[in-house]
């Protein structure tokens, strides 16, 4: 084989040099299978047969090298491995084979890292069966969608949904009151409170009355299933109170059931004096929970229900009674949308200025809450003049007795009678309507729960987060405004009332 010499033209340099080594070991490898073609192997510069092309580009690349290589520098063999001929060409990649195959990781060297955390399955969403079978409530996502649901309502109020609101309105049956106005309802000149009642209204007012004297007093009988919503509408066609029912759902019923349970029991541990055993209402040991606004009062205060505490705070965390609280302020919403908004607004606006206030139920719009406990609770006829007098209350009946031979809910402004069932709700202006019940038979339990927020907390915050005397003294101008609004307050109260028209 012809070996190949560089062009006495260009002298050799370290890159011409490794260009003819190549050429050199193909060559060799080629002419042991073909000794014939030693010819196409001669590469002189002037007569190169074998790849004209490659002959070009050698005297090129010499060309351009000329002026940045030494012609004497030494050609340094241990800088390439093309002296290095394989036995073999061209090389077989499949030959070169690795002691480890497929290369380690080198992640997998380092000590201080832990593991890729595996891929956290997802489950599917909790069904109903799933949260009765468990016996409590969902976790995961879900709650977390609940508690995000639960945080908008206690600031924004519940917002009921067209559809719903369409579906319940459309099932309902409204129970018109001809001959009653709701504007001639008892209000106090301001409308913050009702009037306070007089004595010839007070007169027999302990009276254990039944539905047959009602009857002969002219009373008309309403017959309630406790769940079928019946609004009632007097002559201006405004609905000034509900009988709003109770979902139809069966676990809302055993929600009922459990907190009448509840509180029976965490009553009967309880020591109630004779001085809580009889009031004004009644016959029967109560506790109010919540915000109030009393006379004599500089600022809104929670309740202190001294020795009761910790039973008042057993109350308001039953699961069941929250729940049961829950649905009051949800259909406050529905059917007077814009008295609930009313509500809303006076609890943010109060909120803002003392944080530290809180409601008894965050989820409910109401600011204070009463528990009647039994075992017959049966309240006199009474107003409850401390109300917004144009403020809804919400009332709910628990207990184990024949709602149609008594506990009876009597609205003697309205001469209705009304069966009461239990686990029903009535919402009413309980400061302007004069309200008792007919009293359940022996052997039968019947206890209350109601919901309710003082005219006082409006008007505190209304008189910019002072008394009426702190106002008089710091702002003598923004006090006349206020007086001068007193004229005209109820109107307006009423007006926020709903007609059947605004709901559908």
């Amino acid at each position: 084989m012809t070996s190949v010499t560089p062009s006495t033209n260009h002298p050799p340099t370290p890159t011409t040099t490794r260009i003819y080594a190549f050429h050199d070991a193909v060559a060799s490898h080629l002419l042991t299978k073909d000794p014939k073609r030693h010819h196409f192997f001669r590469l002189d510069g002037r007569s190169g047969l074998f790849a004209p092309l490659l002959s070009r580009a050698v005297t090129a690349e010499a060309d351009q090298q000329e002026d940045v290589e030494s012609d004497d520098e030494p050609i340094n063999d241990t800088d390439t491995d093309m002296n290095q001929i394989d036995t073999e060409w061209p090389p077989d990649p499949f030959n070169q084979i690795d002691e480890e195959w497929p290369l380690p990781d080198p992640m997998n060297e380092v000590d201080d890292l832990p593991d890729p955390p595996a891929k956290r399955k997802r489950k599917r969403p909790a069904i109903f069966e799933d949260v009765v079978r468990a016996g409590k409530p969902p976790t995961g996502a879900h709650s977390r969608s609940r508690a995000r649901r639960r945080h908008r309502i206690a600031t924004q109020g519940h917002s009921v949904k067209p559809s719903v609101k369409e579906a319940i309105v459309s099932q309902a049956v409204p129970i018109p009151i001809p001959k009653f106005d709701a504007s001639t309802l008892p209000a106090a000149h301001g409308a913050y409170g009702g009037k306070t009642e007089q004595r010839d209204e007070t007169r027999a007012k302990k009276k254990r009355w039944n539905v047959a004297e009602l009857l002969a007093l002219g009373f008309q009988l309403i017959r309630w299933d406790g769940r079928t919503p019946h609004p009632l509408v007097d002559r201006t066609r405004r609905i000034f109170a509900v009988l709003a029912g109770q979902p139809n759902d069966d676990s809302y019923a055993a929600s009922i059931k459990s907190a009448y349970q509840r509180i029976k029991t965490l009553s009967a541990s309880a020591y109630f004096p004779a001085a809580m055993r009889r009031h004004r209402r009644g016959l029967f040991a109560a506790i109010n929970v919540g915000l109030n606004f009393g006379k004599g009062a500089t600022a809104p205060a929670w309740l202190d229900n001294k020795n009761h505490t910790p039973l008042a705070t057993q109350l308001l965390a039953e699961p069941d009674v929250i729940r049961m609280a829950n649905f009051a302020s949800f259909a406050f919403a529905l059917w007077a949308p814009r008295l609930y908004a009313l509500y809303v607004d006076n609890n943010k606006r109060l909120h803002t200025h003392s944080p530290h206030l809180r409601r008894p139920f965050p989820q409910s719009v109401f600011a204070c809450a009463a528990f009647n406990f039994g075992p017959r609770v049966c309240t006199f006829k009474h107003r409850d003049v401390c109300n917004l007098p144009f403020g809804w209350c919400a009332i709910q009946s628990l207990g184990n007795f024949d709602a149609q031979k008594g506990g009876h809910l009597i609205l003697w402004d309205v001469k209705l009678v009304i069966e009461f069932p239990a686990g029903g709700l009535i919402l009413l202006p309980s400061a302007t309507i004069a309200h008792s019940n007919i009293p359940v038979q022996d052997g039968e339990e019947r206890i209350s729960f109601t919901q309710f927020t003082a005219g006082g907390l409006f008007r505190y915050v209304d008189n910019g987060f002072r008394t009426q005397e702190q106002l008089a003294a710091e702002d003598p101008e923004e006090y006349e405004r206020m007086k001068q609004l007193k004229g005209s307050r109820w109107e307006t109260g009423l007006r926020l009332f709903s007609t059947i028209d605004d709901l559908v």
